[in-house]
């Protein structure tokens, strides 16, 4: 045993040994100066501003469905993408948003439909993944859901099943 251990580390010292070349010398020195003039230079990110970033549909029926559209406009220097839009649950479905590059000055916009079922006050925000300095940017909704009155009463189905 004390023969191979012995023999490996020779093995392992000739291999790390034999190498005659210096590292710094395999450095090309043009490619350290464009990399060093591309990172001097400052990354202008897109900016994005809403017509508005919350949205109250006030009160509504629980089980109506509202939808509202947020617009955008890519108020950077630079063409602004957006890349995904989600919500919080899949009771809220944002869609009709371009995936295309967004100019400076251009505006475009997504809808955001909510199912309309809950209790009381309800909010879901919306994300956008988007190539800001943030990488993300937040709308919400928000919704008064009263209960339906033609709907049967939770206290009077438990009832029914007894009969």
């Amino acid at each position: 045993m004390k023969k191979l251990f012995l023999t490996l580390t020779i093995a392992t010292l000739a291999v790390f040994s034999s190498c005659k070349e210096n590292a710094t010398e395999k450095i090309n020195q043009e490619n350290v100066t464009k990399a060093a003039e591309r990172d001097s230079q400052a990354i202008v990110f897109p900016s994005i501003s809403f017509d508005k970033t919350e949205h109250d549909f006030g009160q509504i029926m629980n089980g109506t469905p509202v939808e509202t559209t947020f617009a955008y406009t890519n108020t950077g220097k630079s063409p602004l993408v957006v890349t995904d839009i989600k919500s919080t649950c899949g009771c809220t479905v944002p869609q009709g948003w371009s995936k295309e590059p967004l100019m400076p000055g251009a505006s475009s916009q997504f809808s955001v439909k909510f199912n309309g079922k809950g209790a009381n006050k309800t909010s879901k925000t919306i994300t956008l993944t988007t190539n800001t300095q943030t990488g993300r940017e937040q709308v919400r909704i928000s919704a008064f859901i009263t209960p339906d009155p033609n709907a049967p009463s939770a206290a009077a189905a438990p009832a029914a099943k007894k009969q």
